[in-house]
C-alpha cells in the first residue's frame, strides 16, 4: 500500500485557477490530480522535480527523437523562473504558486499549483487541458477519436507522473 501522501486523487479544477479559466474561455476539456506531501514544498520545487523524475526523462527522451530536446538544466532555468520552455511545452502563464505550460501544437496545456496545507504540508495539484480544434453546430466542443482513445492512458499517466514527482520530492 502507497504512502498516504502517494495517494493521488482526481480533483475538479478550480475555477479561479489558471487551467481553470483557459478552460473556461476555450471551451477546453480539462482536468486535475492531487496529492498532499507532509512538508512544505515550493512551487519551483515541485515544477523541477516533475521534469526530472525517470518516468517524465523518458518522454523528454521521446520528444527529443522529433526535435524537442530539453534537459535537466532546462528544467531547472524553468522551475526557477530564467526559462521559458521545456521541451515541447511553452510558459504560457505564471503566478506564485501556478504555472500553465502550452505545447507547441497549441491543443494542449500543462498546468502546477502549489497550496499550502494544512499542519505546514503542501498539496500538489498537476492537471491538464485539451482545447478543441472544432465545435458542433450548436458551439458545443468535439474532440476527436484520438482524444478518447487515449483518455483513459491520459488519466493514469497524469496520475504515475504527480506520484513520481512527489516521490523524488520525498
Amino acid at each position: 500500500m502507497p504512502a498516504p501522501y502517494l495517494v493521488v486523487t482526481a480533483v475538479p479544477v478550480p475555477p479561479a485557477s489558471l487551467l481553470g479559466r483557459l478552460a473556461t474561455e476555450r471551451s477546453a476539456f480539462a482536468d486535475a490530480y492531487a496529492l498532499s506531501l507532509p512538508r512544505h514544498i515550493a512551487l519551483a520545487d515541485f515544477v523541477e522535480a516533475f521534469y526530472t523524475t525517470r518516468l517524465f526523462k523518458l518522454e523528454r527522451w521521446l520528444l527529443a527523437r522529433i526535435g524537442r530536446p530539453s534537459t535537466d538544466a532546462d528544467a531547472h532555468a524553468l522551475a526557477q523562473g530564467r526559462g521559458q520552455r521545456m521541451a515541447a511545452w511553452t510558459v504560457q502563464a505564471r503566478t506564485e504558486d501556478e504555472l500553465l505550460m502550452h505545447e507547441d501544437s497549441g491543443a494542449t496545456r500543462s498546468w502546477f499549483r502549489l497550496e499550502a496545507d494544512e499542519g505546514g504540508g503542501s498539496r500538489l495539484y498537476f492537471g491538464s487541458a485539451v482545447v478543441p480544434r472544432s465545435r458542433g453546430p450548436d458551439g458545443e466542443p468535439r474532440f476527436g477519436i484520438l482524444f478518447h482513445a487515449l483518455l483513459g492512458f491520459h488519466r493514469a499517466y497524469s496520475r504515475a507522473l504527480l506520484r513520481a514527482a512527489a516521490r523524488r520530492l520525498g
